[in-house]
């Protein structure tokens, strides 16, 4: 049994309702799931309000949990730090670091999140980014998901990362999504990290037109004009 509170935030990811069972089945207890709430700034917002402690475990739709991940050995994050995050193996390219990855985080720090497009790296206060795998994040359930995945993290990855990054890991995490190739769906997650690399270069700089990568909409429509219609409905 966990001492923390734990919430599955998923939208349209095809496998959630088995990965939701996977991460009941793993850390015991109650979990709490939020389903479907368009925004991506209003969905981690409102997992505040579901939760009944301060410290939670938040976990992506598309995140499989690893049976064997010791939730009794997670510690409190201490004072200053806004939020924990693991590391989860990418299926496609095989990089292990925090995309996808499950967090532990503070609810007030999400209530007082500010502005970012990678939404999480607006908390205020301290990350810490743990050196443990904890699971795999299987955003490649479908062309379309495996495509938005790629897109969005490398362009902003190209852009620049929002946690602080040197230039050089982030080129050498944008060459390792577009040279994916294992795995289930990897030529999408390869397409999609180039057309996210050009993206960045084009729009990097014009106010707003990053906000669309958090926009599902948006990203189902840009998908399908390349690539047709071939998304896969959770």
């Amino acid at each position: 049994m966990t001492n923390f509170d734990a919430v599955l935030l998923s939208y349209d990811e095809p496998m959630a309702d088995a990965l939701y069972s996977r991460l009941q089945r793993t850390l015991g207890g109650s979990v709490k799931r939020l389903h479907g709430v368009h925004g991506m700034r209003r969905a981690y917002r409102l997992c505040a309000e579901v939760v009944d402690r301060e410290q939670f475990l938040l976990a992506d739709g598309d995140f499989a949990i690893a049976a064997d991940f010791d939730v009794a050995a997670v510690e409190p994050l201490d004072e200053g730090v806004s939020m924990r995050v693991w590391q989860a193996i990418n299926p496609v390219n095989g990089l292990a670091y925090g995309y996808g990855g499950l967090k532990l985080i503070r609810r007030s720090a999400l209530r007082e999140m500010g502005q970012a497009v990678d939404v999480l790296a607006a908390l205020p206060g301290r990350i810490e980014f743990a050196q443990q795998v904890a699971g795999i994040t299987r955003f490649n359930q479908s062309p379309f998901h495996a495509w938005k995945a790629g897109f969005r993290e490398c362009a902003m990855l190209a852009r620049g990362s929002e946690y602080g990054m040197a230039d050089d890991g982030s080129r050498q995490r944008v060459e390792a999504w577009a040279n994916s190739r294992n795995g289930e769906f990897a030529p999408y997650a390869a397409a999609g990290a180039r057309e996210g690399v050009a993206f960045a270069r084009e729009f990097a700089r014009t106010s707003g037109q990053f906000d669309h990568l958090n926009d599902p909409t948006w990203l189902r429509a840009r998908f399908a004009a390349a690539h047709g219609d071939q998304a896969v409905a959770g």
